[in-house]
C-alpha cells in the first residue's frame, strides 16, 4: 500500500540531495514549495516507489536544474522531523551525495523556483541551515579529493 501523503505522513519518507560542485562553487536552489518554501538549499527530492535511489537522485537534479549529474558518493544520512503540536507533520530521511556535473544548462524547473552557482565565498551571503552548510563543506572536500 503506498501512501503519498507529505504531510503528517504515516511513516518516514525517503528522499535523495545533491551537492553539486564544479569550479569552485555549487549548485543551489531556491524551494519552490512546502516545506521550507523559498528557502535556498542543495537539490533532491523524494525517490518514488520501485526507484533506485541513485537515479532517483539524478532525476530530481535534472527536474530542478535541467542539468544531468553523475553521483560521486555518500556524504550523509539525514532526517528532518518536524512536529506540530502532538502529530508528526514532516518526516524525510534525506540520503545526500556528491554529485559531478555532467552536461546541461543550468535553468530552474518544477519545484525549484531559482538555481544558481554560488561561489565557494559567497555561501555567507545565503541563508543556509547548518545541516546544509556542513553537507557542503563536505562535498566540496570529496570534489577536492
Amino acid at each position: 500500500m503506498q501512501d503519498d501523503r507529505r504531510e503528517f505522513p504515516r511513516w518516514p519518507i525517503l528522499c535523495v540531495g545533491g551537492v553539486v560542485v564544479e569550479d569552485e562553487s555549487v549548485l543551489l536552489v531556491r524551494r519552490g514549495h512546502a516545506p521550507q518554501k523559498g528557502a535556498w538549499t542543495i537539490p533532491g527530492g523524494m525517490v518514488e516507489l520501485g526507484e533506485k535511489v541513485e537515479d532517483a537522485l539524478r532525476r530530481e537534479i535534472r527536474e530542478e536544474t535541467s542539468l544531468d549529474v553523475e553521483p560521486l558518493g555518500l556524504l550523509s544520512v539525514f532526517e528532518r522531523i518536524v512536529r506540530r503540536a502532538n502529530a508528526i507533520q514532516y518526516h524525510y530521511v534525506v540520503l545526500d551525495y556528491a554529485c559531478g556535473r555532467k552536461k546541461g544548462r543550468l535553468q530552474a524547473g518544477s519545484d525549484a523556483s531559482r538555481a544558481r552557482w554560488v561561489r565557494k565565498q559567497n555561501l555567507k551571503n545565503y541563508e543556509l541551515t547548518q545541516a546544509v552548510r556542513r553537507i557542503i563543506a563536505d562535498g566540496f572536500k570529496v570534489i577536492a579529493d
